[in-house]
């Protein structure tokens, strides 16, 4: 058996509830396999030291004050294997929806923890050097994972994005337009750009449709930010936004903008 068979799991475990996060340090204890190598009340700090320390196993509660456990999970990319933890049915649905590994509802018992724990181990022990139950070769990227979780008529009022170890919430009111750049999406807001990694398709199912159009297949634009419609060339035109800024506009788009700007 190779040396990594026996390197010890490292784990996270993320819960604004103190009893919470001591329940599952108990239920962790017997178990001289994983070691516990951060403790976070917070979702913020989560994204902080899963950046920094590249755990196996994260431990993420879903109701916590700041970002969601999902919100957390969209800014882990590569995401560790992930076992939520909640309160709701509803939420451990979308937990399973967005590929974690197993999810425990709370109050956490301790035969359902242990078979999420066995289930976790079994996964990562098929996997090369414990490597992401999400990674790249899923195709998708945790942020597009979370984002198919949401109901389709669920729509964001805020986008958190990952800048170095450090969190950025971009509320949509203050998003001016999406631009999609290779595998990540351009997000600007008050004239900075903050790069995600996510399709813009998902962003786009993510965004209310009356308040958000797709103009253009790399272009999302906030209504209120257009001011008017320009030709820029035979057949083409642009959409002008309030600060001056020009984004092309397809046929589709010039069809679907012009029935707005019309209204």
């Amino acid at each position: 058996m190779s040396p990594e068979a026996h390197r010890k799991l490292r784990a996270a475990i993320v819960d604004d509830e103190d009893l919470a996060r001591q329940v599952l340090r108990e239920y962790l204890a017997p178990h001289t396999d994983i070691e516990i190598v951060a403790e976070c009340a917070n979702g913020f700090e989560a994204v902080k030291v899963v950046a920094e320390l590249k755990p196996d196993l994260v431990f993420l509660d879903i109701q916590m004050p700041k970002l969601d456990g999902f919100e957390v999970l969209q800014l882990l990319d590569p995401a560790p294997a992930i076992i939520f933890v909640t309160a709701h049915d509803n939420h451990a649905i979308r937990a399973f929806e967005v590929h974690a590994v197993d999810y425990l509802l709370k109050p956490v018992a301790a035969d359902r923890f242990e078979a999420a724990l066995a289930r976790v181990k079994e996964r990562l022990e098929r996997l090369p050097e414990h490597r992401s139950l999400h990674g790249s070769s899923h195709g998708s990227s945790a942020a597009d994972l979370a984002a198919s979780a949401r109901p389709p008529s669920e729509y964001v009022d805020r986008i958190p994005v990952r800048d170095g170890t450090s969190v950025v919430i971009i509320p949509v009111a203050k998003l001016d337009y999406v631009e999609a750049q290779d595998d990540y999406v351009a997000l600007v807001s008050q004239g900075k750009k903050h790069l995600k990694q996510q399709t813009i398709s998902s962003i786009e199912a993510a965004l209310d449709p009356s308040r958000f159009l797709r103009i253009h297949r790399s272009y999302i634009v906030n209504l209120e930010r257009v001011v008017r419609l320009e030709p820029y060339a035979k057949d083409s035109y642009v959409a002008v936004l309030a600060d001056r800024v020009q984004l092309p506009v397809s046929r589709a788009g010039y069809s679907r903008l012009r029935g707005f700007l019309d209204r």
